[in-house]
């Protein structure tokens, strides 16, 4: 099994600091909550994107309780919600691509999404599979203390609804296992503001000339980027390290992309093949 409590331990460390926090200091002290994201000389920690989606179909309680067996670090999925205000664990804005159903999931019923089949297209002994309400994905990370979550919140949320799924999340006590990504800044706002005691990880396809800058405006822990935005920009890890920052790379599934990532000195890899990446990080990591 895979055995980095220290990311486990400096984060809920890092939770912990923060919910002493009033909101208003929060941006301002941020960046220095962390100084990585793991121990000095561990590995980069393993995200399971979308769960084990090399084994089980993605964002599917399959997918998750592979993830979650193995002892990984980090599950990653993807939030958003139906026509009702439900959240449900769903990548594409439509619902097309992994069900046998078409249409936005924006304008779907969580009861209309519940007749969906999410595991045919994978694989036919996962037929009958559903699309997973944020609840499901909580109760199994609530049964598996040492990992953590990344809730990717999709689009652009507002309070309110950000407030909807902290409900869900404190009441299986699991806010200190949590972080929250986003592309969209008026979600990352929004949650700096709603829920200010949960770390916060912005999400860049390419880096901005100035992502330590970035990172303090919004008060977030970590840029999550891409490989080739290192290439053009090779001193962004150690700039943010310096800052007390990390850098996690999505999403990698070679080990020429994992070597690339390790030789940076990334703190994260996102992968689709999570057991693949924590055997290579075993076989390749130096002896101590």
């Amino acid at each position: 099994p895979m055995a980095r409590a220290g990311f486990a331990a400096t984060l809920t460390l890092c939770t912990i600091v923060v919910l002493v926090l009033v909101p208003e200091a929060v941006r301002a002290y941020a960046p220095n909550l962390v100084a990585t994201l793991r121990l000095p000389g561990e590995p980069a920690f393993i995200a399971g994107h979308r769960g084990d989606r090399a084994d089980a179909p993605e964002n599917t309680m399959p997918a998750f309780e592979a993830a979650f067996a193995t002892g990984l670090d980090v599950v990653e999925t993807d939030v958003q919600l139906t026509a009702d205000g439900y959240p449900v664990l769903l990548h594409d804005p439509t619902v097309d691509r992994t069900t046998d159903g078409t249409g936005a999931i924006e304008d779907l019923t969580l009861a209309q999404v519940q007749q969906l089949d999410a595991g045919s297209w994978f694989a036919p002994e996962f037929a009958g599979t559903r699309i997973p309400q944020l609840g499901e994905f909580l109760d199994l990370l609530a049964a598996t203390p040492r990992t953590r979550a990344l809730l990717e919140l999709k689009d652009f949320w507002t309070r309110e609804q950000i407030a909807g799924i902290l409900d869900d999340i404190y009441l299986r006590g699991v806010q200190n296992r949590v972080v929250f990504a986003s592309f969209n800044f008026g979600s990352i706002e929004n949650l700096a503001s709603a829920a200010p005691v949960i770390p916060r990880v912005i999400i860049r396809r390419d880096l901005p000339a100035d992502p330590v800058g970035l990172a303090r405006f919004y008060g977030a822990i970590a840029i999550m980027t891409t490989p080739w935005s290192l290439e053009t920009y090779p001193d962004a890890v150690a700039d943010m390290h310096e800052a007390g920052l990390g850098v996690l790379l999505y999403t990698l599934n070679s080990q020429k992309r994992w070597k690339e990532a390790t030789d940076y000195g990334v703190d994260g890899i996102v992968t689709d093949r999570p057991g693949k990446l924590d055997a290579w990080i075993a076989e390749t990591r130096p002896e101590t």
